[in-house]
């Protein structure tokens, strides 16, 4: 099992920030899915970024080719719920 996961922002910091969320909620899946891969790309450039949303202030945050999350930083737990759904469609 594998999950992609896209982190789009223009500044580093916001993409830490948001890269410490993910993989916080990747830590507490494995644990029930042990063995599940997580593929983490962060994206800075600005065409690639409007691929998915015209905000680039702000960090987005894209889940096997969805975009779940624009212009925020969410929760630990918002992430966990868009991950196990990522592996309820793979099923």
């Amino acid at each position: 099992m594998r999950i992609s996961v896209k982190i789009l922002g223009r500044k580093t910091p916001q993409r830490y920030a948001m890269r410490r969320a993910v993989l916080a909620a990747w830590n507490e899946l494995v644990s029930e899915h042990p063995g599940l891969e997580i593929d983490i790309v962060e994206v800075n450039d600005l065409l690639k970024i409007q691929r998915y949303t015209q905000v680039f202030i702000y960090p987005s945050l894209v889940v096997n080719e969805q975009l779940v999350c624009v212009g925020r930083f969410p929760s630990k737990d918002e992430i966990l719920i868009w991950f196990q759904q990522a592996l309820q469609e793979e099923a």
